[in-house]
């Protein structure tokens, strides 16, 4: 059974601090790029971090410079890390993984997701 679950959402005072995790499981092929993306009520999805499987990462640029992404191969794990966050980052905050019995072909098609984990900043 292919699952993405998300924790470590809250809710936290502009200028704290929270940590997102994600664990992969039941996946039969490599995870190859892996992101968080975050959707706020009314808004479009849009995508945040992006770590490929040499974690190389990306980052949107309202988050560049707070958030970091980071992954663990081994632990099948994503996490990122968020510092100094603003009322704007509210969102259901979702884990992603592209993962294909073809390989890494397709590192920006995200065909896996987790149910979310909401943020709150006041």
């Amino acid at each position: 059974h292919v699952q993405l679950v998300e924790s470590g959402g809250g809710s936290v005072q502009a200028g704290g601090s929270l940590r997102l995790s994600c664990v992969a499981s039941g996946f039969p092929y490599i995870l190859c790029s892996m992101a968080w993306f975050r959707q706020a009520p009314g808004k479009e999805r849009e995508g945040v971090a992006f770590i490929d499987r040499a974690e190389s990462t990306s980052y949107a640029d309202s988050v560049r410079g707070r958030f970091t992404i980071s992954r663990d191969n081994a632990k099948n794990m994503v996490y990122l890390q968020m510092n100094d966050l603003k009322p704007e980052d509210t969102a259901m905050y979702y884990c992603a993984t592209s993962s294909w019995r073809t390989g890494c072909g397709r590192p920006n098609v995200y065909n896996y997701w987790g149910q979310g984990t909401q943020v709150t900043v006041s």
